[in-house]
This record gives structure tokens, sequence and C-alpha cells, in this order.
């Protein structure tokens, strides 16, 4: 009985998801928050919203197999979604069982002909394995969008920019769950430090290959842990971590992080800073101004300045010029769609025009700001060029006062340098380089 809450739950979930246009990460929270479930059903939950949203057109195409013509209700559909999910990606749930709890949930929702339907459906599903297996005609680009249950106009833009195998390796890449990784709060602890006493209550914690501030945290929800209530380490992605680095901050300088909510970044900055200097952490909104405000006082922070301000006004609120400026510009997420599955299926290539258009605007005002000399990093967490390449590479053509910093590559860690070549004054971190999120770096420098 427990999996079959577990899964008129996360039904639930898929149904709100799809009927209000929101957040697939927002719902679950919501419902978890509430501390009806267990441990393991509440992991079940979680995983069969994320990953039926993450397979969703895979899914719809086998649907389509048994379900042509036919008008099937939302809830119905994101059932049956949901149990083919089960079917296909989930082992340790015998098949029999995923149908014979979607039967009883179609009873319970709805009546015995929606119930015979669905039970239908999924059997004949299961007496036709091959159905998985059955390519879409098409070309290559289409076959490899439903395989990997990616939006066909995204996967034909990657296959252009990257390459076919680069792209399936890509949405492969995104299909696999996030693993979890926390930053070490050097002002406090050294990275093997805190290594030392996490492998006390979490063994398998590891130092991660990619930043050198960084661990692989095994242990589930790592923020509700005492390592992090009191303040000994950041839960933040690996790619993330080698934003703050690149802007080669030293103790005493001003700096400005004009988009800075929560304030990975910004916290990170005032660590390698040594918590000496100036910090002004900019963000629109005055709830995410608090968040920031609260995460510098977590880690004993003292520099950071939290300011609540649209980026695009900063040049007006006689703030002065600034050593260092973090650009970290709101972007289409295409990096991190492993962490909000809903994405991909909610962005048009209009998004991504409007969101490149708002990102060269916000370069513009607050470059301005930058002492001459001085470094400004631009970052996303998008793989999209026109959102990145294109952006900073129109930003210098246009204003030659700035340069793309070629020496940007010795301030990225060991494993990055190898793997990823800065030396046109940017790196392009895709999600299966490192198993993390897809990022991208770009070091400006404006000449003196």
């Amino acid at each position: 009985m427990a999996y079959k809450g577990a899964r008129e739950i996360a039904l639930d979930v898929l149904n709100r998801v799809e009927q209000h246009k929101s957040y697939s990460n927002l719902e679950l929270k919501h419902v978890l928050e509430r501390g009806e479930l267990r441990a393991p059903d509440a992991g079940l939950v979680t995983e069969l919203v994320y990953g039926t949203i993450q397979r969703r057109l895979t899914l719809d195409e086998v649907l389509a197999h048994f379900v042509r013509g036919k008008k099937v209700q939302l809830w119905v559909r994101n059932l049956l979604r949901l149990s083919l999910y089960q079917i296909r990606y989930l082992d340790r749930i015998p098949a029999r069982a995923a149908v014979h709890e979607a039967v009883e949930i179609a009873k319970r929702r709805g009546h015995q002909g929606i119930a015979s339907m669905v039970n239908g459906v999924l059997r004949n599903v299961l007496r036709q394995p091959d159905v998985w297996e059955r390519l879409p005609e098409g070309d290559a680009a289409r076959r490899l969008a439903v395989e990997e249950s990616h939006p066909e106009w995204l996967v034909r833009r990657w296959v252009e920019t990257y390459g076919e195998a680069e792209t399936r390796a890509i949405c492969a890449s995104n299909n696999r769950p996030p693993r979890a990784s926390v930053r070490v709060n050097t002002l406090k602890l050294t990275r093997d430090e805190l290594l030392e006493r996490l492998r006390e209550e979490y063994p398998d914690a590891a130092p991660s290959p990619l930043s050198p501030h960084g661990i692989l945290f095994p242990g589930g929800h790592a923020a509700g842990t005492r390592w992090f209530r009191e303040g000994y380490f950041t839960v933040q992605d690996e790619s993330s971590m080698l934003v703050a680095p690149a802007l080669a901050v030293q103790p005493g300088m001003r700096v400005l992080d004009a988009c800075a909510a929560p304030g990975g970044k910004t916290t990170h900055l005032a660590e390698l800073m040594q918590n000496r200097g100036e910090i002004v952490a900019s963000d629109v909104h005055p709830h995410k101004r608090e968040l920031i405000a609260e995460n510098a006082d977590r880690l004993g922070i003292t520099i950071i300045t939290p300011i609540t301000s649209d980026a695009l006004e900063l040049p007006d609120k006689g703030l002065g010029a600034f050593d260092r400026i973090l650009l970290d510009a709101p972007c289409s997420g295409f990096g991190v769609i492993r962490r909000k599955p809903d994405l991909k299926w909610n962005k048009t290539p209009a998004d991504v025009e409007a969101i490149a258009d708002l990102q060269y605007r916000l370069l513009e005002r607050v470059a301005g700001m930058l002492a001459p000399g001085g470094l400004l990093v631009y970052s996303t967490c998008t793989i999209e060029p026109e959102e990145n390449q294109s952006v900073v590479r129109r930003f210098v053509a246009e204003h030659p006062e700035f340069a793309l910093d070629e020496t940007l590559a010795q301030d990225l860690p060991t494993a990055a340098r190898e793997r990823l070549d800065g030396r046109a004054g940017y790196v392009q971190v895709l999600p299966h380089h490192f198993d993390s999120d897809g990022f991208f770096i770009a070091r400006l420098k404006r000449k003196g």
C-alpha cells in the first residue's frame, strides 16, 4: 500500500505541473515538506515525478501505438506515462505490480471503463516489449529526440552546433540523476579536514575530480545536515564552482555580483578573498536579498553587502567602480535539465532569442562599472551559443575597450584545463564532460 500512496501523490504532482505550467521541483518541495511520507516513499515520489517528466517524449511515442485517435483525459495520460516509466526504467518494481496499482488508481479516480482502458494499454505494452525499440520515421535528429526524450527543435539546434555524437552524449547525460556535491567553506577548514569529518557519518564522501573546493556527497539531503547548518559547506554543483575562481579575486578587492541570489558564487568569492575586501551582491527580488544575507551569516562571512536592484539599473545607484564584476546572467537553463526536467518542454526558440537580448543589455550596463584593468566574468548555466559565445563576441566587437581574456585557462582547475580550451577567453562545459551541470564561463578585461 505504501507504493500506492507514492504513485498517487506523484500523479497529483504531475497533474499540477501540466495544468498550471508550474515547476516540478517546487511542486515536489511543497509535497515533501508536509512530512507525510516516509523516506523510501518520498524517494519514490521524487523519482517517479522527475523520471516521468524527463522521459515524456519516449513514453508518449510508445503510448501513441495504443491510444492513437482516442481522447484521453490529462490525468489518465499522466497515469499511463507514470506506469510506463516504472515498467521501462525501474527494475526494482515488478511490471505487473505497476499495472495493478495503475488500475486501482483509475478505478478510484474514474470509472470501470477508464480502468479497463488503462489495464488494456499497459498489458499490451507488456505483451509487445519490442515497441520500445520501434524508432519513429524521420531523420537522425527526430529519432534521437524520441530515443533520448528531448524536444526535436532543441536536438536539431544541438546537432547543428555540436554534431550528432556529442548531442547524443548531452541528452543521455541530461537523463541521468544529478550527483550531489558541496563546496567546503575554506574560512573554517580545508577540504581534506572536512572530508575526514564527513566520512565518520558518510564514508562514501569523496573529493570532486573537477573542483579543488568540491566534495561529492552521497548522503542525500546535504542541506539538512549539521555540517550545512554550522556553515562548513555550501551545496553547489561542481561546474558552478568554476565560476568564482575564474574571476581571479584577491583579498581587499571591491567586487560586484550583479545577479547574486541565492549567493553560492557570492560566498565562494568571499572565501577566495579570505573575507577581506567588499562584495556588493545584488538581486532584483527582496526575498532573495534576504537569502543572500542568510547564507553569508551561516558561513561566517562579513564582507558581503546585499542590495535589491534590477541589474539593468545598477549603474544608476552611485556604487562607484569595481575591480571585479560577476554577471551570472539569467538564461534558458539548458545546462541544468537533469535538475529541472520540465524546463526542456517549456522553452521555445523565441525564449532563447529573448533571453539573449536581455543578456546583452545586462552585460552592456554592468560592464561600464568595471575599473580600467579590471576583470568581468560572464557566466550562464546553458549550452546555447546564442546566449553564450554570441553575446560576448558581439560585446567585444562593439566595445573596443574590452577584450576576451585569453589567460582564463590559468585560473581553471587542472581537470577543467585538460578538457576545456580556455585560450579563446571562454569555456563551455557540457553536461557529459564531468557528469555535472552545463556551464559557460567567459572572462573579459577592461583595457587600462
